[in-house]
């Protein structure tokens, strides 16, 4: 029997939803990693992009499908000189 806050207890239940998880397998899961790696490392995540990220992926979208709008270069030299660094 473990004493959870119950504000963190419903936001963690959300985001465990949303991975296919339970509360019980998402301390399972913690529990046995805990033993199998002597330390507490590692990540879950629903892998939902920040603003920043979400931004870049949509102009990469943009690039692949207008590629003749955007210069090309022969390599990442060549870019960073044209663009100053």
């Amino acid at each position: 029997m473990i004493s959870v806050d119950e504000k963190i207890k419903r936001e963690a239940e959300v985001l465990l939803n949303q991975m296919g998880l339970t509360m019980t397998a998402a301390i399972n899961i913690f529990l046995k990693r805990i033993i199998l790696e002597q330390d507490i490392t590692f990540e879950v995540s629903t892998r939902i992009p920040n603003a920043t990220i979400k931004a870049a992926m949509d102009e990469f979208e943009e690039m692949k499908k207008n590629p003749e709008t955007y210069k090309r270069y022969p390599n990442f030299r060549a870019a960073k000189e044209a663009n100053g660094k």
